[in-house]
């Protein structure tokens, strides 16, 4: 297989280094890219998470396949590009081991929220999850949003705010529907105060069973 514009580098010890790490939160294994899309995802739920590294060409049992064609290196370029919102820089490099070409993409943290389109063309947020791209609920998202806008003064909460909080710390993990049912509030209120209160860093969101829940994080009142 020819392969335009592109430098191949020859260490095989190092992308056989990161394949003995396995898939886990900061790389993933990619058999083949076919579908812009589908990486788009990937893409967005590295880059809402901390960064990390995709691994072209390389099965999930980390046998080493090799790309295919070079369309898929301008495929992962469409899908960051096009595909993610806003837009992506990743860094490909394309290595040679055992004979076969492994593609590695690399994939920064970013600032804001990175949204992913669907195959249905709506815009939806991901996160990594331990090997999984996990997509976001509605409510993590505003609050993630929200966290943008960061305080550096000292925390003070409303009387609302500290019992919600306190609840959260009480149980260890619950629904904007848990707190709003034990506490006599309304949904709407209740996700209000939620996102206010991740702004504020003194709550967060963990994906755990198969559900996002929101938990209290360690902070001086």
């Amino acid at each position: 297989m020819e392969i335009k514009n592109f430098r191949v580098k020859h260490d095989k010890d190092f992308i056989l280094e990161l394949i003995e790490e396995g898939e886990h939160e900061n790389q993933d294994f990619k058999y083949s890219i076919s579908d812009s899309r589908k990486i788009a995802r990937s893409i967005a739920a590295f880059a809402n998470h901390s960064g990390g590294r995709l691994l072209v060409g390389v099965k999930d049992n980390g046998n080493i396949a090799g790309i295919r064609s070079d369309e898929e290196l301008y495929m992962i370029e469409q899908a960051a590009e096009m595909y993610c919102k806003p837009p992506q820089k990743v860094a490909q490099s394309l290595y040679c081991a055992e004979g076969k070409y492994v593609l590695l993409v690399s994939i920064g943290k970013s600032d804001m929220t990175v949204l992913a389109q669907d195959d249905d063309k709506v815009w939806r947020p991901y996160y990594r999850v331990n090997d999984e791209n996990i997509r976001m609920p509605d409510l993590m998202l505003r609050a993630r949003n929200a966290c943008s806008k960061k305080r550096d003064t000292a925390l003070h909460f409303t009387e609302t705010e500290a019992k919600l909080l306190s609840f959260v710390e009480t149980n260890n993990g619950v629904s904007s529907m848990d707190i709003a049912k034990s506490l006599h509030l309304s949904l709407a209120f209740t996700e209000s105060t939620v996102v206010a209160l991740c702004a504020l860093g003194a709550l967060d969101f963990v994906y755990t069973g198969g559900k996002w829940l929101i938990v209290a994080v360690n902070v001086e009142k």
